[in-house]
């Protein structure tokens, strides 16, 4: 991960345990796919994807996730549920960044 990339992580994930989130796992690899975050919620597991731009002049950062993106992250998230052996609620969330600006949450991105 490059340090921009890995700023725009930091703060999210500081944001998110400022909103009560509690830290799981962080950049969770599998064949097919990658988690950024894997917070809790209560009783839910959220599966984060941190998506940071400089500016918004080649598209924002929710126009990021594409169909393609989403389907990775579904994918990684079965993974991830499977073997921690996990039957629980669970949601995916978005924190994007840009710039210098306070993140923006975006829950239950794929409702």
């Amino acid at each position: 991960m490059n340090p921009t990339g890995q700023l725009a992580e930091d703060r999210a994930l500081l944001f998110l345990q400022q909103q009560g989130l509690q830290l799981v796992e962080r950049n969770w690899h599998c064949r097919g796919g990658e988690l950024d975050l894997v917070m809790r919620d209560g009783g839910s597991w959220i599966f984060v994807e941190v998506r940071h731009r400089a500016d918004n002049r080649f598209g924002g950062a929710a126009e990021s996730i594409t169909p393609a993106k989403q389907k990775k992250l579904m994918h990684a998230a079965e993974v991830y549920l499977a073997s921690k052996a996990i039957q629980a609620p669970c949601r995916f969330d978005a924190v994007l960044t840009v710039g210098n600006q306070p993140p923006v949450w975006l829950k239950n991105i794929f409702a």
